[in-house]
């Protein structure tokens, strides 16, 4: 199967590492014009050396400032996005704790870039495809999301939940407009610091017990997750709709 983006514009968030990074060089590789943001910008020059990417230092949880980065690239681009990929998130430097312990704000942080940043893309992407009647939204959320997040953290199974929700409800809103809209549900990916220090803090006992719970016996790379993006933006996934797929080498 070969898919090409030629011409296309491509917006992705969180492309500043891991998931997000080998997205945009994904589509950038196979002809895309990809726009990537990220709050990191020395993590974000690496996904700029990819040719085909320009790239914006923002803050997705200021959402006046996110729909306006949309709007640049909806003008610099000529028109409505082609693909929209949500894949900024994470757990924002907490680690798992009793529920009494949590605080406000470190629910709010990992919800407002995990989950409300997901629904401000979206929302700021609409019109314009909707106009056109035509285009392709994947969200990246988690295996956290369909069952028991590994890391404990309550905000954030919570919150990729809550991304698949978005995701089957806007299908069925955008649908008529031939607007796709699916999500992405990555098992366990090396694929940041945080990942990083989560599979060390298993030791070596708790890494065999992880690895012997997944078919592939591997753990999964970013372009694994890239490759599913890749393929539900592509016409080839054109009747895809409201769906999540699974990128966990079997649970």
């Amino acid at each position: 199967m070969m898919l090409r983006f030629d011409g296309r514009i491509v917006v992705v968030t969180g492309a500043g590492q891991g998931i997000g990074r080998a997205i945009a060089r994904g589509f950038a590789e196979r002809g895309a014009r990809v726009f990537a943001c990220d709050i990191d910008a020395d993590a974000l020059a690496l996904a700029r050396r990819s040719r085909g990417i320009a790239t914006a230092v923002l803050d997705l949880t200021d959402r006046g400032a996110a729909a306006a980065w949309v709007r640049e690239v909806e003008a610099a681009g000529g028109g409505a996005v082609d693909v929209l990929v949500h894949a900024a998130g994470g757990v924002c430097g907490q680690a798992g704790r009793p529920i009494e312990q949590v605080t406000s704000q470190d629910w709010d942080a990992v919800v407002a870039i995990n989950l409300t940043a997901a629904f401000t893309v979206c929302q700021a992407v609409a019109p314009a495809m909707k106009a056109r009647r035509s285009g392709r939204i994947v969200l990246i959320s988690s295996g956290a999301g369909l069952g028991v997040s590994k890391t404990g953290i309550q905000a954030y199974a919570a919150a990729k939940a809550g991304e698949i929700g978005l995701s089957r409800q806007l299908a069925h809103e955008l649908g008529p407009f031939g607007i796709t809209v699916n999500s992405v549900a990555p098992g366990f990916i090396l694929s940041n610091p945080a990942t990083m220090r989560q599979w060390a803090a298993y030791g070596e006992a708790g890494q065999r017990a992880l690895l012997a719970g997944i078919a592939a016996r591997r753990l999964g790379t970013p372009e694994d997750v890239a490759h599913a993006v890749l393929f539900l933006a592509s016409d080839y996934a054109a009747y895809i709709n409201g769906q999540t797929l699974s990128v966990d080498g079997g649970k």
